[in-house]
């Protein structure tokens, strides 16, 4: 255990919010932080992804492990949001929406962009902070097909597990070289939004367009 707990020491200042769950709850708080953060629930999911990654470069944690449940947390906890649009619909979600900071103009917002972009939206709002936690409501709210918003949900979730985990763990086992791309972590975070979007239209030109993508 005391490796454990120096690696997570090192993980300080940036990530020092989440360094107690990780302690305790191991693997399973990078899953259920995902979860919770994609319906809604206030939740440093995406931090939890980046340090499961950080802990995997310093050989603390199982690579494999890391992938398997960010992405698990990330489909689950966006069809649970589905599901909360789909069968409670708007009404309840602006009663409620106060106690996780959604108001009915930051609602409204979402519903342009999806109306605007529609399952694509889906894919991309998984890198943006905000329609991240969110996206699967809206997606239930307009009754998008659960079908197509599995498949755009799914492919967000491994190309954002992919961008953060993987790019993380692929820096190397040195702590400081890693802490060296969280100083610049928006550079890298609209690297990895660009990268999500040529994913996307690369998609999109060899699959024969949908009607209500």
């Amino acid at each position: 255990m005391e490796p454990y707990h120096r690696d997570l020491h090192e993980l300080a200042p940036y990530l020092h919010s989440v360094s107690p769950y990780l302690a305790k709850y191991g693997y399973w708080a990078i899953f259920l932080g995902v979860l919770l953060e994609d319906f809604g629930i206030p939740a440093p999911g995406e931090t939890l992804l980046i340090s499961g990654g950080l802990l995997a470069a310093m050989g603390t944690f199982r690579i494999e492990w890391v992938v398997l449940l960010g992405f698990s947390g990330a489909v689950i906890g966006d069809n649970i949001g589905y599901a909360i649009g789909l069968f409670c619909g708007r009404p309840f979600v602006l009663k409620y929406g106060s106690f996780v900071f959604l108001s009915e103009e930051r609602l409204h917002k979402i519903e342009t962009f999806f109306g605007r972009y529609g399952g694509r939206m889906v894919t991309v709002a998984r890198f943006i902070e905000g329609l991240r936690q969110f996206n699967g409501i809206v997606a239930g709210i307009s009754h998008m097909p659960w079908h197509r918003f599995l498949l755009f949900n799914m492919l967000g979730a491994t190309l954002w597990v992919g961008v953060w985990v993987g790019g993380v763990y692929l820096l190397g086992h040195k702590p400081s070289a890693i802490f060296e791309v969280l100083a610049h972590f928006r550079t890298y975070l609209l690297a990895g939004l660009i990268a999500a979007l040529a994913l996307l239209i690369i998609y999109l030109l060899i699959k024969k367009p949908a009607k209500d993508i």
